[in-house]
């Protein structure tokens, strides 16, 4: 005799709405009742035809996800937490890989969208060559913009206060006596590294900091922070601490350092952004801003979740803060 969803719901004890929201990735159900509705129909051995679901409901219980740059070992963390949030309401991630480059990012926007995606996470490359692939999603798909967004484009985004986590990062070495502060980062071609720049020269300014040098802009990469070590090393003199734009810059620049004999922190400090892993692995142990992925990625799929419900919601972008987690690199420990 074959197995329905009544027979997984009368052994869950649940309705049998219920058990088909947990094993459709309808709405969220409890994780209790996720979990042994779960149970119930492996112990009970239903599967659930996903293509007989898309084809009677148009969803398909998946979503699309862009980020600009695997590599970046940032994206993995945030893309982890995006999927554990979706598994919560038994929904698969399709990842894609844009390797910055704006016309690969519409590729992949267009293969996901084939694929059938019920809706898009994009983390854009750029603050405006990233528009074309939004313009075209958002005419047919649900898209959240996540971490990043698109300068003047109306639509939904969630990510963290760049502002306000550089700021923290200014405010900590001021606090710890330094007077002159170098600010290594990437070009502003995105949002984040905008952000960082416009809370950089504010936190500066209001703090009274002498800016040391040119802002060394490059790119987020470990490889940039060791280039700018060396121009930073090459002056007349290091300032009193530098404030990288991302944890992977500081891990390059600290190399640098500790290979030219410079002291961190007794000779100079540093600070870095996101609080990958190897932050805390790194010698010494990087001061940083720490980003919480996990109510980042829960906020992502709820704003998804509302814009599937009611495509003509008013836009929402939301800004989450971001904390300061102290480390050696400053001489200090949370």
């Amino acid at each position: 005799m074959a197995i329905t969803i009544k027979d997984v719901a009368g052994r869950a004890g649940v309705s049998v709405a219920t058990a088909s929201r947990v094993l459709s990735g309808g709405r969220r159900v409890s994780p209790e009742l996720a979990d042994r509705v779960r149970e119930s129909a492996r112990e009970l051995g239903y599967r659930h035809n996903a293509v007989a679901r898309a084809l009677r409901h148009g969803r398909t219980s998946s979503v699309g996800m862009i980020v600009p740059e695997i590599g970046n070992p940032f994206f993995p963390s945030l893309v982890e937490a995006v999927e554990r949030t979706l598994s919560e309401s038994g929904r698969d991630l399709l990842l894609c890989d844009a390797q910055q480059d704006p016309s690969v990012e519409l590729r992949r926007a267009r293969t996901l969208m084939a694929r059938q995606v019920d809706g898009l996470i994009v983390i854009p490359v750029s603050a405006s060559a990233s528009r074309a692939a939004l313009d075209e999603v958002a005419s047919r798909l649900p898209v959240i913009q996540l971490d990043r967004f698109v300068t003047d484009y109306l639509g939904d985004w969630v990510g963290v206060d760049d502002a306000l986590g550089i700021s923290l990062a200014v405010e900590h070495i001021a606090a710890l006596g330094s007077r002159s502060v170098a600010f290594v980062s990437a070009e502003p071609e995105c949002s984040s590294a905008q952000q960082r720049l416009r809370g950089f020269t504010e936190a500066t300014q209001r703090m009274g900091l002498l800016e040391s040098g040119d802002r060394l802009l490059g790119e987020f990469s470990a490889g940039w922070g060791r280039a700018a070590a060396q121009k930073l090393l090459a002056g007349p003199s290091l300032p009193d601490a530098v404030v990288c734009g991302n944890d992977e810059i500081a891990v390059g620049l600290l190399g640098e350092f500790r290979r030219a004999r410079v002291r961190v922190p007794d000779d100079v400090l540093v600070t870095g952004f996101d609080d990958i892993r190897f932050a805390a692995l790194a010698d010494p142990p990087l001061t940083t801003i720490r980003q919480p992925h996990e109510v980042i990625a829960s906020e992502c799929i709820r704003l998804l979740d509302a814009r599937m419900d009611d495509a003509d919601l008013p836009a929402q972008r939301i800004a989450i803060a971001p904390s300061l987690i102290a480390r050696e690199s400053t001489g200090s420990v949370s």
